[in-house]
């Protein structure tokens, strides 16, 4: 819901590191994985009851996850690249739940299952819809550094990240904020259904 008015910000903050990293030979695809790294092992840390060590190491994850876009830009966007980054992304949303799951499944296990779901009909209409809207040609241009069509909606990335940095600076509320996302999740996920329906009709 924020992300266009957040993403333009973060990248100019991330341009200095970009260009430094750029000319050092770093490459994007190595940022990304690095990140990827990262937000596994938050997963990990949350997983055996450190949740603040792993708001860090997914923190960690996200800084990097905007500075693998600003590096590719300064040395050439890749189809590779964007694929990467919107699969490690959601696979990173979806063990940040299980690693609470595992923590304390009595407690957890019922709404990080919720939460799961919800995430599940996010991603996919998400995904659909990109598919579709490039083979279509659509453009959206409030996300021109998005390297596939960024469909927008009520839960986006910045509401996910303070959503689950939220659970792991209170741990005993994760089950509360995570029915509660997950409410959120499918409203997004049944207006992602209604505006796919509507634009892509016909051929």
């Amino acid at each position: 819901m924020i992300d266009r008015h957040v993403l333009p910000l973060l990248g100019r903050l991330y341009g200095p590191p970009a260009r430094l990293l750029a000319r050092a030979g770093v490459a994007a695809d190595a940022v990304t994985l690095g990140g990827f790294a990262l937000g596994v092992l938050a997963a990990g840390l949350i997983a055996v009851g450190a949740p603040l060590a792993g708001l860090a190491a997914l923190l960690a994850n996200r800084m990097a996850d905007g500075l693998d876009g600003a590096v590719a830009r300064q040395s050439g966007a890749t189809d590779r690249g964007a694929f990467l980054d919107i699969a490690l992304d959601f696979f990173v949303y979806a063990a940040i739940p299980f690693g609470f799951a595992l923590a304390d499944p009595g407690r957890n296990a019922l709404a990080a299952a919720a939460l799961l779901c919800a995430f599940m009909g996010t991603a996919s209409s998400f995904l659909a819809f990109a598919v579709i809207a490039a083979r279509r040609g659509r453009v959206n241009t409030a996300y021109p550094q998005k390297g596939i069509y960024y469909l927008g909606g009520l839960t986006e990335g910045t509401e996910t990240i303070a959503c689950l940095a939220a659970m792991c600076l209170v741990p005993a509320w994760f089950p509360v904020l995570a029915w509660g996302f997950a409410g959120l999740c499918l409203l997004t996920t049944l207006t992602r259904w209604w505006w796919g329906f509507r634009l892509f009709a016909g051929k």
